[in-house]
């Protein structure tokens, strides 16, 4: 059976542990098997730096294990998905794994900024520091959006059920 390494920033959820493991039998479900981060062991007791390379490095082996990575890529304190999201999209695609995403609204990366935030400037919206905003009709980064295999509107059973089985 193929694994599927469940990324996103559900892991900061104060009901992150059922979340996991929700996430894991739907993968049972459609006949994979569910890697979820928080399934590492880790020793809380230790420097917190021991703990966050701990952290690291166990998802990162997850990752190394997984055949398919599945990504809440739904904005998370702001605009952008979770930067730890985003490293394991691209530490995952960079193997050569599929990566597949998820997110609710299918707006585009420009719709989520509002009227006051962006303004047009030769043909190119820029954001209120005068800095170009991204717009190639993704909902996210071009470096994200291109390098997963699809992006889903719908949430993460929605990419278990478009899988290839």
């Amino acid at each position: 059976m193929k694994k599927i390494y469940i990324a996103g920033f559900d892991v900061f959820e104060l009901n992150a542990v059922e979340i996991g493991k929700t996430y894991v039998k739907l993968c049972e479900a459609y006949g994979y098997i569910g890697l979820f981060p928080l399934d590492n062991e880790v020793d809380f007791s230790q420097d917190k730096k021991k703990i966050a390379m701990d952290i690291f490095l166990g998802n990162k082996k997850l990752i190394d294990e997984a055949d398919i990575v599945i990504a809440n890529l739904n904005p998370f304190r702001g605009k952008e998905a979770d930067s730890g999201t985003i490293w394991e999209c691209g530490y995952a695609a960079g193997q050569g794994k599929e990566v597949y995403a998820y997110i609710e609204d299918g707006g585009t990366y420009i719709d989520k900024f509002a009227a006051d935030e962006k303004m047009l400037l030769d043909n190119d919206y820029v954001d209120v520091n005068m800095r170009s905003i991204e717009d190639f009709d993704h909902p996210f980064n071009l470096m994200i959006a291109c390098s997963v295999k699809e992006t889903v509107i719908g949430g993460f059973e929605d990419v278990l059920k478009r899988l290839p089985c």
